[in-house]
């Protein structure tokens, strides 16, 4: 089998060579891009049509054992399998669902007229007119995280899952380890569970957006950095020393644009001192965000003493120009029907649970399955009552 004879292999440490003296670029980028790149091509190939399937399998091996001997490591068969696959899962995204492949060619000049050639006359035109420098630039915008945030994020089955963790992880600029522990503690699956249809497809869309109070609320937050066995007993004090030792992992938790004002801070009037655990100031929403922690079941004190916190800020530190501030009750328990009665609607008070060990994510998505279809089913009701 003389798979260098039709370019596969050809191409392909052309796009590994130039890859490589592209020295400006982060090396994190420039094996993205190649790596795509290299994806692409082997699609090209399989899309020349092999006549066994043991065919498509041995040019793999081939092709790994050919790379591994010239470039060293990076190039074993499990990762050009990876390359592959990266180009499959990407390229819908990447050009379009409605483009072709020929079309992406075309695009970015690699040939011309692709779509009215022959497979092997276009592969032939690939290996006469790949240039990657033309499509670098692209493709590092459309690609901006590291080769192992790309190879975790293709283990994702569900494709809006996976497009909502690739744009946190963006917009938000988690490290790897930072995108391990939101989908552990099931970060996708706690934002559905709040919204409707049309909301679940945002997130896929436009990531967690922070427009309005009701954004700035996780129920629950998952709370395992601080290493709390679920069984541990601790204080107030303690829980609250433990997030202000864990604090850049709590703000990460309570998501975008949070700053950490000040903990136990203190307000008077008529004699009296009152103590918030926790302050933070929200930039996005521009208000105040004000936590106040309780260790057993949520009482509807809890929640008129937090209205007396919200109104001191709103009436004596809050600016005119900033938006009124948002008070969290932070509970182990809670009832949802006492929260419903005691707060008004559109209230800026809130209840949220929090727990210090990773969700059930498999039963998150159940949850989250059955509400879209109780969702689904009362949508479909209200149609045929019209």
């Amino acid at each position: 089998m003389d798979t260098d004879g039709h370019g596969l292999i050809r191409d392909i440490r052309e796009i590994i060579s130039q890859a490589r003296s592209l020295t400006r670029r982060s090396v994190n980028s420039l094996q993205v891009i190649s790596n795509y790149l290299i994806g692409m091509r082997i699609v090209v190939e399989e899309q020349r049509g092999f006549e066994r399937a043991e065919y498509g399998k041995e040019t793999m091996k081939l092709l790994a054992r050919e790379l591994t001997e010239e470039f060293g490591r990076g190039y074993s068969l499990s990762n050009v399998k990876n390359m592959r696959q990266f180009y499959l899962t990407y390229a819908p995204i990447l050009e379009g669902k409605s483009q072709t492949l020929s079309g992406f060619f075309e695009k970015h000049q690699i040939g011309q007229t692709l779509s009215d050639q022959s497979p092997i006359e276009k592969s032939q035109k690939v290996s006469q007119k790949l240039d990657i420098t033309q499509i670098t630039q692209k493709l590092s915008v459309q690609l901006p995280l590291s080769w192992s945030h790309y190879l975790f994020l293709m283990g994702i089955s569900n494709s809006d899952e996976r497009r909502f963790y690739e744009i946190e992880s963006i917009n938000t600029g988690w490290s790897l380890r930072e995108l391990k522990r939101q989908f552990n503690s099931s970060l996708y699956e706690r934002f559905a569970l709040s919204k409707d249809k049309d909301g679940i497809k945002k997130l896929s869309e436009q990531g967690h957006l922070i427009e309005k109070h009701d954004d700035v609320i996780k129920d629950p937050l998952v709370l395992e950095f601080l290493g709390f066995e679920e069984s541990h007993r601790y204080s107030e004090t303690e829980l609250e020393t433990a997030i202000i030792d864990k604090l850049e992992h709590f703000l990460l938790e309570l998501g975008k644009g949070f700053l950490f004002e000040a903990r136990q801070k203190r307000f008077s009037f008529d004699e009296e001192h009152f103590y918030v655990d926790l302050v933070f100031y929200n930039r996005l929403l521009r208000c105040y965000v004000i936590i106040d922690l309780k260790i057993g079941e949520l009482k509807h004190q809890d929640l008129g003493q937090m209205q007396m916190y919200v109104n001191y800020f709103d009436r004596y530190v809050k600016l005119k120009d900033e938006l009124p501030t948002i008070g969290i009750v932070l509970c182990k328990k809670k009832k949802d029907t006492l929260v419903e009665i005691t707060l008004p609607e559109g209230s800026n008070i809130h209840a949220a649970k929090y727990q210090t060990y990773l969700p059930d994510k498999e039963t998150l998505k159940k949850q989250l399955e059955d509400a879209q279809a109780e969702w689904e089913a009362t949508h479909k009701d209200k149609g045929e009552r019209q």
